[in-house]
Formats: structure tokens, C-alpha cells, sequence
């Protein structure tokens, strides 16, 4: 199950709610627990065992660490055997295959062949999971001995499939008390309308337009750059919407999220792209990994080293394939150029440094969507007139016209001005005027129309 559904919004959302506020306050977590565990199951039942299995496991080695820490016994076995069955668990299901691929392709030696479809927010719970464990063994935070709390914690609908990724210290007293309000929940609202908006009638309509390029038989110069940033706005307006249905639907329930996302298209550098795009992704590698290997506190080459690890990390979490490796690597290498020889000094030049971060941006979304290494160099070659066609031609610009609107209101609500002005009444308590209701439900209901009308309803980083 998706947000941007009809089921959810209609139907699975308002119940959830009822039955929620209906509840007494010691009986909601446990609430909100069937509802996360209902809805993971909805599309994939037999995964349900799995995130229990999860759940479980997770639990019993948080209070084994926070006992052996207690006595004054040492933990680190307990820690490292929670961590490897997690890394072991989500390389399973979502590395076998690539290594299986790359081990036969070096080696000759043919591994069994599976087929097994990747866990919905595999990659999104195991990184919550490892967050508890590691916060609980640097006594960042107590253990969770109520199981429904915990459980509540690795399962919570509205962060479970696409996050933003959790970090258990940052939640742990909210699962113990939280503040709900009218003003809360009403801003939840606002902040879901907004993204199911993005999702659906921006994110939606730029995957038309890239898909439609991207089947083209020969592309030119043109239609390349177009296909091209289609997708850089549609994986933007894909992910930070269902980010801000998740923080909105936090609200509804008295949680407070963190925000996953800070305009990162008016970034000035590399470096400030990803300070401002999937946050809680670049927070959890800095404290859990960066950070242990000694961070930049160390010679240049060993740092260099450092964020490389990282880096290639962060493309693997992202997808098995080379193109999510060399996708990371890519970003490691321009982080490292930018702090040793440009000393990030595109930061200080405003157009100029966002003209320049966004062109890199571009091109490094070429091979996240690429189905192959080669072919996402084929892409960038076509895009700088290596085996292009022409430099135009009639589909470039036929999809170009056609999608000068969407172009255009793409870019103005990437940028801070005009999602200022909507946050500025969101965050304001009592601000519900008439006339704000009216644009959000008419919002609301163009969207839903267009989730009824039409079945192009994708979701990028619904496998992740």
C-alpha cells in the first residue's frame, strides 16, 4: 500500500484515525501497531513474518546490550551479532542477485538463481533497527522493554516504506507521551494535502514525460536534456512528497518527524546538495559510519578513504547494481574535489553556484535511472552530442513544449518563496480560514480525481 492510493486516502487513513482518537491513550500505540502491521501486509502478506521476525530479534538484543552494560559486562558480542544478522537479513533479499551476478562473472562458479522480489522498506527498517541497537550500546538511549513500543517503532506506517529513517533517540520519548492537538493534526493535514499534490500532479505528470523521451528509438540533444530533467524534478517531487505526507501524517498521530528535505535544487555545491536532499539517509551514514571511521579528524588520505567508504555505501543502500555504485562514487569524488582543490567556493557565487551544482546533479541522476552502466554513458553521451541524432528535433521539441507548464511549476515550488508562504499559514496556529480550507480541499480533490482517472501512479524509492 502507497499514500498516493485511492484505498489509503479514503479509506484505510480515515479508519486508522477513527479508531485511533476513539482509544484511550494507553491503548494507541498498540492501535497504531495493527494499522502499520496491516498495512505492510497489504501488499505482501508473507513479508509480514519478516518485519515481525525483525521486530523480535531487534528487541530481545536491545534488552541483552542495556543488561550486559547494566552488570558492567561487556556488549560488543551482542552488538555485533544484532548488527550481521540485520546486514545479513537485507544483503539476502537485496544483494544475492548482484553478487551472485558479479561472483560468476569473475569466478565461472554459478550460485543457485532466486527470484525472491524485494521486501517493501527492507532498507528503511533495517536502518532503524541498526539505530537501536547502536543508540542503546553507546548509551545514547534506553532500551525499549514495552514490545508494542518497539514494535510500533520499526513498523510505523506513516515512515515505514520510504521514510525519513528514525534514529531511536530521536523518537523515544514520543513513544511514551506525545502532545496531540487540533493545531497539530490540522497541520498534518496541510502537510499531507501538500504532498499528495507534489506526488501525484507533479511527480506523476514528469514520469509521463520521461518515460514517453526515454522509449523515444534515437534520441537528440534536446530530448536527452529534456528526458534528463524530467526525472530530476519528478525523483524530487516523487520522494520529498511522500516525505511530507509521512511528517503529515506524523502530525495527525501527535509525532513529530523530522524534515527529510531543504530546497537541495538551490544548492550552491555538491556539499550543500547533500546537506538539503534525504537527510535522515546522509544523518545515519555521518553518525553510524562516517563518523566511526574517524570522520575528518584524520590525515587527508585516510579522510579521503573515509568518504569514499561512504559514498559507495550510500550508492549501494540505494540499489544492487554497478549504476548505484559508481552513482555514489560519483558524489564521493566531487565532495573530495570540492573540500580540497575548489575549497567549496561556489557557495559564495549565487547563480553561478547553483547552475553549477544543479548541472552535476543532473548528470549523476542519469545513472540512477539508467538500467545500465553502459547505457547510462550512452545517455550522458547523447546529452553532450556524442551519438546524438541531431542537435533537436521534432519529439525534443514537441515533449519540450508540451511540458513548459509542468517545467515551470516544477522549478517555482522547488524553491524556498513559495512553500515559505504555505509553510507560513501550516505553522500557524488558528490560521484556518475559509479560504485556506477551500485551496486545500480543492487541492485535495484534484488530486484524488487524478488518482481515480489515471493508473500512472508510480513510486521510485518504493523498493528501496
Amino acid at each position: 500500500m502507497v499514500f498516493s492510493s485511492v484505498f489509503f486516502v479514503c479509506t484505510f487513513l480515515p479508519v486508522t484515525i477513527a479508531l485511533y482518537y476513539l482509544a484511550p491513550h494507553r491503548m494507541r500505540n498498540g492501535i497504531l501497531l495493527l494499522a502499520s502491521l496491516f498495512f505492510y501486509a497489504w501488499g505482501e502478506p508473507v513479508y509480514l513474518f519478516l518485519m515481525l521476525y525483525s521486530i523480535l530479534f531487534n528487541y530481545v538484543i536491545g534488552i541483552d546490550i542495556a543488561r550486559k552494560k547494566a552488570k558492567g559486562k561487556k556488549a560488543g558480542v551482542s552488538l555485533f551479532f544484532g548488527v550481521l544478522v540485520n546486514l545479513l537479513m537485507l544483503g539476502f533479499f537485496k544483494y544475492y542477485g548482484f553478487a551472485a551476478e558479479n561472483i560468476e562473472a569473475v569466478t565461472g562458479w554459478q550460485l543457485p538463481q532466486l527470484s525472491l522480489p524485494l521486501p517493501i522498506g527492507l532498507s528503511f527498517y533495517t536502518f532503524q533497527s541498526l539505530s537501536y541497537l547502536i543508540d542503546v550500546y553507546w548509551g545514547k538511549a534506553q532500551c525499549q522493554k514495552n514490545i508494542l513500543s518497539f514494535g510500533l517503532y520499526i513498523s510505523m506506517f506513516p515512515q515505514l516504506v520510504a521514510g525519513p529513517i528514525v534514529q531511536y533517540a530521536d523518537i523515544d520519548a514520543q513513544l511514551k507521551d506525545r502532545e496531540e492537538s487540533m493545531d497539530k493534526f490540522g497541520q498534518g493535514v496541510q502537510y499531507f494535502i501538500w504532498g499528495l499534490a507534489k506526488k501525484v500532479l507533479l511527480a506523476n505528470n514528469l514520469g509521463a514525460v520521461h518515460e514517453a523521451v526515454t522509449a523515444l528509438p534515437s534520441l537528440s540533444v534536446l530530448s536527452a536534456w529534456v528526458g534528463a530533467l524530467a526525472y530530476t524534478f519528478q525523483i524530487y517531487y516523487d520522494f520529498s512528497g511522500y516525505s511530507d505526507m509521512a511528517i503529515g501524517l506524523g502530525k495527525m498521530f501527535g509525532f513529530e518527524l523530522k524534515e527529510n528535505f531543504a530546497y537541495p535544487y538551490c544548492a550552491r555545491s555538491i556539499t550543500q546538495f547533500w546537506r538539503r536532499w534525504h537527510i535522515s539517509l546522509g544523518s545515519w551514514f555521518r553518525e553510524y559510519v562516517y563518523i566511526p571511521l574517524g570522520g575528518n579528524r584524520t590525515g587527508v588520505l585516510r579522510h579521503i578513504f573515509n568518504l569514499l567508504i561512504v559514498w559507495a555505501l550510500t550508492g549501494l543502500w540505494h540499489g544492487a547494481s554497478w549504476n548505484f555504485v559508481v552513482w555514489g562514487l560519483y558524489y564521493g569524488v566531487l565532495l573530495i574535489v570540492e573540500k580540497y582543490l575548489l575549497k567549496r567556493k561556489t557557495e559564495s557565487i549565487p547563480i553561478l553556484g547553483t547552475m553549477y551544482a544543479m548541472l552535476l546533479v543532473v548528470v549523476g541522476w542519469v545513472f540512477f535511472f539508467s538500467p545500465t552502466l553502459k547505457g547510462a554513458f550512452g545517455y550522458l553521451g547523447t546529452m553532450f552530442g556524442a551519438g546524438a541524432a541531431s542537435i533537436t528535433d521534432d519529439a525534443g521539441m514537441y515533449y519540450l513544449l508540451t511540458s513548459l507548464v509542468l517545467f515551470w511549476f516544477s522549478w517555482i515550488f522547488s524553491v524556498p518563496a513559495a512553500s515559505r508562504i504555505s509553510r507560513g499559514y501550516m505553522e500557524r496556529p488558528g490560521r484556518l480560514t475559509p479560504l485556506l480550507i477551500a485551496v486545500h480541499m480543492g487541492i485535495f480533490l484534484t488530486a484524488v480525481a487524478y488518482l481515480i482517472h489515471d493508473t500512472y501512479n508510480p513510486f521510485l524509492y518504493f523498493r528501496f
